[in-house]
């Protein structure tokens, strides 16, 4: 299947869901008064749609790859981030559990996509 616009791709929509989960977090006690911490939350989730998007839209195989790079880089640093969240209790264990399992799933995915552009023939 050939994508037309990067609202078609499953990861691209994975990233959106990631990211209003991260929203609805951060809207939560005590997220919701630690602005540092949910600033950094939502930037990082937001990064990930907004880099599929961009690479996506550059209409170039090789910059496509990159920015699902940093696309995947950003799911990195949110998992991080999360992990430390819940070490100072601001994250509940069980929604890091749950939101760390999406993003290893989504950042395999996105390094499946990268493989298949890097080995597929123009």
């Amino acid at each position: 299947m050939k994508a037309n616009s990067f609202e078609e791709l499953l990861i691209w929509q994975k990233a959106i869901e990631i990211g209003v989960e991260i929203y609805s977090l951060s809207d939560q006690v005590p997220l919701k008064s630690d602005y540092k911490s949910r600033d950094q939350l939502i930037g990082c989730a937001i990064s990930i749609s907004n880099n599929i998007a961009e690479g996506f839209e550059y209409n170039n195989k090789l910059q496509f790859i990159r920015f699902l790079g940093y696309a995947k880089g950003s799911a990195g640093e949110l998992r991080s981030q999360l992990a430390l969240l819940v070490k100072v209790n601001r994250v509940s264990e069980e929604t890091y559990l749950k939101l760390k399992e999406e993003l290893i799933v989504l950042s395999r995915q996105i390094k499946a996509l990268m493989t298949y552009l890097k080995n597929k023939k123009e």
